[in-house]
């Protein structure tokens, strides 16, 4: 099996490449730096990677060939902190370009590297549901997750002739350098909600909202 993960490097990242290469599954990262622990792990960095640019969109396919993914974890994402009265558009635009159009794009340029039945991860968030929001705020954060659901469950149903399941997944409040370390649980423990959904995956569930602990998240 093999395992395809962006935003490698961050808290989540790191700890679903530690529980698959732990299972000694193959696991590619793709990053923008390099990680000795990582590597020590066993995963195989491609680095110097831009999820927002299509030039190193097509270098990934050229590195992993053709039919050759069986697990894509679009992982990578940005966080930008607006308030109303803040609002900042180029910090908007950076997060729809990383949280939605870059796996968008990434997932579309890697379609040939994805075997038949493969499952395709969004990680996406709660802040993403527009019936859940009942607080208002993060306005770049919320849109481009509603952005990514979107995308994502477009991307389900014209998958869905080959088999490839695409599942939207939210990995909860998690302690990492995103949240500033707050949050309700460590990064292990999202990771390993996040895979056991990856795991128990099938085409009725593809296209579906979900929570790390195993429930199903309103729109």
């Amino acid at each position: 099996m093999h395992v395809v993960i962006t935003g490698i490097t961050g808290g989540i990242g790191q700890a679903m490449a530690k529980i698959y290469c732990e299972r000694q599954v193959k696991v590619t990262g793709l990053c923008r730096r390099p990680m000795p622990e990582l590597e020590e792990l066993g995963c195989e960095l491609f680095t110097d990677f831009d999820v927002t640019d299509p030039v190193c969109h097509q270098k990934a396919f050229e590195a992993l060939g053709p039919d050759s993914v069986d697990i894509l974890i679009n992982n990578a994402g940005v966080l930008v902190p607006q308030t109303l009265d803040h609002l900042d558009p180029e910090g908007i635009r950076k997060q729809f370009e990383v949280n939605a159009l870059g796996p968008l794009l990434l997932t579309h340029a890697l379609l040939p590297s994805l075997k038949k039945g493969a499952k395709v991860a969004m990680i996406s968030s709660r802040m993403g549901s527009i019936e859940d929001n009942t607080s208002g705020g993060a306005y770049g954060y919320r849109a481009s997750k509603v952005a990514l659901n979107m995308f994502s469950r477009s991307l389900a149903h014209d998958l869905a002739p080959e088999k490839i399941w695409v599942g939207i997944l939210h990995p909860g409040y998690v302690r990492t350098k995103m949240t500033g370390n707050n949050g309700l649980i460590d990064p292990e423990v999202a990771a390993a909600g996040l895979i056991k959904l990856i795991d128990e995956a099938s085409q009725e569930t593809s296209g579906t909202f979900w929570h790390s602990n195993g429930s199903p998240l309103p729109w």
